[in-house]
C-alpha cells in the first residue's frame, strides 16, 4: 500500500508517529518524514495513524492519485 501525507495540512500533531513509528518520523519539531510504500506489516498501524490525525493529512491506498496527491 502506498500512503501520501498532504504536509500543507499537516500540523506537526505527531499522532502518526507516536501509531507508526516505523513509517513517520518527525524531523526537528514539525517536519514529518515518512516512507510512501507501507510495508504489510505496517498497515493497520499507518490505518489507524491515518485514522487519528486531526486534519486528515494522511491519504492511503486507493485515496492517492497516480501523480502522488
Amino acid at each position: 500500500m502506498r500512503v501520501v501525507v498532504d504536509l500543507t495540512r499537516c500540523q506537526g500533531y505527531a499522532q502518526c508517529v507516536f501509531l507508526a513509528p516505523e513509517v513517520f518520523q518527525l524531523h526537528g519539531e514539525e517536519g514529518l518524514l515518512y516512507d510512501p510504500a507501507v510495508p504489510d506489516e505496517q498497515l493497520e498501524r499507518v490505518r489507524q495513524a491515518a485514522a487519528a490525525c486531526p486534519v486528515q493529512a494522511i491519504l492511503l491506498g486507493a485515496e492517492v492519485n497516480p501523480d502522488g496527491r
